[in-house]
């Protein structure tokens, strides 16, 4: 599902789709519409920004950077510009959006229920480019600032994640949306096999995890005490040993 900035739809319309390189060399395809009105280019155009890889909050925030630069080139011809500059830009307007997310989330710290710090465990079914897989999920940890495991064990893949809850759900919506996979012809895919055992907030009893690590496990006993020492053996008894069977 496409993520839309809403534009009009009156007058004369052209698409740009482009490809970008992002963070982990991931592509990020940006479908961009502009409509340019009767007395372009004394006229700003109006944009529609949408992208499979974006969230729509993104999106706003892409159309509206585009926007100030459109005002730089009033009077002459831009589109060529612009588009030049975003894919220029676009990491970087990533990378700003995610930062604001995180001071906003501060800052509102207290006012809502839903602030502290909370919990994601997810089980995955496989991984078949496990090494790019993995680098994007550290990547994606980091830019977030979520602390956690990426645990493997045999054939079972699990992912664990705290930090702030508007971070989780942005972590959730790439995990979702992203193609970080690739199918069995090695065509990139997105996840489809992803199961979320739990979303909750960390309790007193649990450990805050200091980092982000990729760990291996020969047995389950090693993986039980990874969860014993974090306080989340119950987490641990509930879900882990029905993936055995």
């Amino acid at each position: 599902q496409w993520s839309f900035a809403p534009c009009s739809t009156h007058g004369i319309t052209f698409r740009i789709q482009i490809s970008v390189k992002e963070l982990l060399d991931t592509d990020v395809v940006l479908k961009l519409l502009f409509h340019l009105p009767v007395n372009y280019p004394s006229i700003l155009p109006d944009i529609c920004v949408n992208s499979d890889q974006l969230t729509r909050a993104q999106c706003m925030d892409v159309k509206d950077k585009l926007l100030e630069q459109a005002e730089k080139h009033l009077s002459e011809p831009m589109v060529h510009e612009l588009v030049l500059w975003i894919q220029q830009h676009l990491k970087y307007l990533i990378r700003q959006s995610a930062a604001v997310c995180n001071e906003k989330t501060t800052l509102s710290r207290g006012a809502s229920t839903e602030d502290g710090i909370w919990m994601l465990f997810l089980h995955l079914d496989h991984m078949r480019a496990k090494a790019k897989y993995v680098k994007t999920v550290e990547k994606w940890a980091s830019d977030l600032r979520l602390t956690g495991r990426l645990m493997f064990m045999g054939k079972i893949i699990l992912i664990l994640l705290q930090g702030d809850r508007s971070n989780i759900k942005e972590y959730l919506i790439l995990q979702k949306t992203s193609k970080v996979d690739v199918d069995s012809s090695g065509k990139k895919c997105k996840e489809k096999m992803i199961s979320v055992l739990r979303e909750t907030k960390v309790q007193s009893q649990h450990t805050r995890f200091q980092t982000f690590e990729v760990k291996d496990y020969s047995t389950l006993d090693e993986l039980q005490k990874e969860f014993e020492v974090a306080g989340l053996t119950t987490l641990f008894s509930e879900f882990v040993p029905p993936l055995l069977k």
